[in-house]
């Protein structure tokens, strides 16, 4: 078992230790963001402890298609994905953990060279970094505490390509700008011989994409009101979560769900002592989850610098994994 030391905050601390600077970063974005004319929350704010156990709950929905159909195709596809990237590949995950799917490209790859995992909150890294250490023994592991959207060293790769794993359709989450931005960044991070494997949802039926966003259980409406329950918590804000209600509707251009928070009435909400007022009705922006079709994906790869490699969806066309190769 080998694992690295990781880069950056060298304790493990809680998500929200004030040592991290997490609750002063979070107040300073609730504060700008309740100041703007369209009032707004940064999405990242939604996954403290509570929220990521809420969003554990969410992947196990039966409304909740990506987590179970971005398995199903990994565990289907992982032996010639690991064909397409070849032996001695270097696999770099981004973001801590992603519930076994992994493990399924690391038994496919071909003799791969090490794993890395790189994320912001330092507990959830050292978790992922520990059980694939003990999962694979004979595999150099190693953990870097950053942001993955900023600076930071990554050594480089000796012999074999690097092969970027980013599942989850988490880059839905950026705006198409910056989802260009970040792929890339990655382009030139990872040099002529990278590699990325990107999980992006499809567009679809809106009736199929709002339920998924918009629980018979409510559970997704607990995982949003969540993050006003994070500011009380964690902030003093005295946010009634009865007197907001969540809600998700898809944008169909450029094709996104968007979920806002919505006023149930006229309020005033307090923080760090100050007051903001909402409207009956105003929303809070919380988070938008952007949807592509699969030349619309590819061509933004393209343009970012990355050949397609192969795509892989299933008979649904509800999900697709894109290998990205680095091109001319």
């Amino acid at each position: 078992m080998m694992i690295s030391q990781p880069i950056g905050d060298g304790d493990a601390l809680m998500e929200g230790d004030p040592r991290t600077g997490a609750s002063a970063d979070f107040l300073d974005a609730m504060l700008f963001g309740l100041a703007q004319r369209e009032k707004a929350i940064p999405c990242r704010f939604l996954y403290d402890a509570q929220g990521s156990g809420l969003f554990d709950e969410i992947c196990l929905l039966p409304e909740y298609y990506p987590t179970r159909t971005e398995k199903r195709l990994l565990a289907t596809h992982a032996v010639e994905i690991g064909a397409r990237v070849g032996p001695g590949a270097r696999f770099i995950e981004l973001g801590a953990g992603s519930g076994g799917k992994a493990e399924w490209l690391l038994d496919a790859l071909p003799s791969p060279a090490g794993y890395v995992c790189i994320d912001i909150s330092p507990v959830p890294l050292a978790a992922t970094a520990q059980a694939i250490a003990r999962a694979y023994p004979a595999l150099e592991v190693a953990s870097i505490c950053a942001d993955y959207l900023g600076a930071f060293d990554l050594a480089e790769q000796n012999a074999g390509p690097d092969l970027c794993f980013f599942p989850g359709s988490t880059i839905g989450n950026f705006e198409r700008g910056d989802a260009l931005g970040f792929l890339a960044q990655w382009r030139q991070r990872m040099g002529p011989d990278g590699m990325m494997l990107v999980g992006v949802d499809l567009k679809k039926d809106v009736a199929l994409l709002e339920r998924a966003y918009d629980d018979s259980q409510g559970v997704t409406a607990r995982f949003s009101l969540n993050v006003l329950a994070r500011a009380n918590r964690e902030l003093g804000a005295d946010f009634d979560l009865a007197r907001f209600r969540h809600r998700a509707r898809y944008i169909a251009d450029p094709g996104y769900i968007r979920i806002d928070l919505v006023s149930l009435a006229d309020q005033m909400v307090s923080i760090a002592g100050q007051s903001f007022a909402f409207a009956k009705g105003e929303a809070l922006h919380i988070e938008n989850s952007h949807k592509y079709a699969v030349e619309e994906f590819a061509a933004m790869a393209h343009k970012a610098g990355f050949a397609s490699a192969g795509v892989w969806t299933d008979p649904q066309h509800l999900f697709s994994l894109h290998l990205l190769r680095a091109g001319d």
